[in-house]
């Protein structure tokens, strides 16, 4: 099998994790992977792909994810390839043109949010509609995600059936087995570590006003990722009173070491699909602290604790309670590493090379 995945960039996030983890894994099964992305920007992952020996595309070095001229692109590189796999909006919508125009390949997509703004957008929902029945299967990241997606395509107008739940996975013992590292960690401070990209979904804001709120020089915050946003929350971070106790560390290659390192994991989210940094989190065999929203509270739940979404004081309190009490820290740690190990990573890879299986099966009858 020859699969394409299209995605806006490698910078770091769910999506783009998904895509290095599933590529490798797929490569060692034998599949021939190629990766195109909107903006081909060197990161961590991109590196990754490239050691891998993954044939890597890129339609531009700029952040520029709606450029008409992409479909024509993706049009050329796609004929070489059985099954294209979409991630995110414009990669999804392009790829459904290209595909219309002469391609006739084997759609695929995954769904990894609850929510985007073209939902509640009269004109962009309906070219939305169009673009999902281009596709043969669309996978969701979690089962409410699913859920949300056939409300919002309604029963009545869609083929529900072509809709399917793919939970992410994360390697447990690349996160579990991680040595930490002593040197970068300052002595006699409780790090809180958040991981993610700096996007309008998350929301390191409200984790930057928490530490604000907890013991002074007892806390230090880490902040991993890169995107959008990265500018704006440094210059909110700077202007918080314990503006020195924060590290951006920006796209890493070496998340897991610093998890490991790291005593508390907080995953803060305006809206998610699944959550993929909370679990790796649980990998690490920390505490985790989610914001209450669907997507990431059904895999948090239960395990860590779960905060108001954008609230600072509540997140504030429930950090504090947890470091000052060592036998509740344990106890959460402990169940946060028993539910990741419900997220293996084997069970994705082997979920998604069997429905491309099934579909090249279905296109050869």
């Amino acid at each position: 099998m020859r699969i394409l995945h299209v995605i806006t960039s490698l910078l770091m996030g769910g999506a783009e994790h998904l895509v290095v983890q599933l590529t490798e894994r797929l490569m060692n099964k034998g599949c021939t992977v190629g990766v195109c992305l909107f903006d081909g920007e060197d990161t961590p992952f991109s590196q990754e792909l490239k050691k891998m020996g993954c044939e890597m595309y890129s339609l531009s070095q700029k952040r520029n994810f709606y450029n008409p001229l992409y479909i024509l692109k993706l049009r050329k590189i796609m004929k070489d390839y059985d099954i294209i796999h979409t991630h995110n909006s414009s990669p999804q919508l392009f790829t459904a043109i290209a595909n219309n125009l002469g391609c006739k390949k084997i759609l695929v997509t995954t769904e990894h949010n609850t929510h985007n703004r073209k939902r509640s957008h009269f004109l962009l929902s309906r070219v939305d509609r169009w673009m999902y029945k281009q596709y043969s299967k669309i996978i969701c990241i979690s089962p409410k995600t699913q859920d949300l997606l056939c409300s919002y395509l309604r029963a009545t107008e869609f083929n529900t059936g072509k809709i399917c739940t793919i939970s992410n996975g994360v390697d447990i013992k690349e996160f579990s087995n991680a040595e930490p590292n002593s040197q970068i960690r300052p002595s006699n401070r409780c790090i809180i570590t958040m991981v993610g990209a700096f996007r309008p979904q998350k929301d390191q804001k409200t984790v930057i006003d928490a530490l604000a709120l907890l013991p002074q020089n007892q806390f230090q915050l880490w902040l991993i990722g890169d995107g959008e946003l990265f500018e704006e929350v440094s210059k909110y971070a700077a202007k918080s009173p314990v503006h020195e106790n924060i590290i951006f560390w920006g796209n890493r290659s070496d998340v897991p070491i610093l998890l490991r390192t790291s005593d508390i994991i907080v995953m803060s989210s305006h809206w998610e699909g699944f959550g993929l940094a909370a679990v790796e989190g649980m990998a690490a065999k920390k505490p985790v602290f989610a914001s209450d929203v669907d997507g990431l509270k059904q895999i948090v739940d239960g395990a860590g604790l779960i905060f108001k979404v954008g609230n600072a004081i509540d997140l504030s309190k429930k950090i504090l309670d947890i470091y000052s009490t060592p036998e509740k820290y344990k106890l959460i740690a402990d169940k946060c590493f028993s539910r990741a190990l419900e997220f293996d990573i084997s069970k994705m890879v082997n979920g998604y090379y069997s429905l491309y299986q099934e579909l090249m099966y279905n296109e050869t009858r």
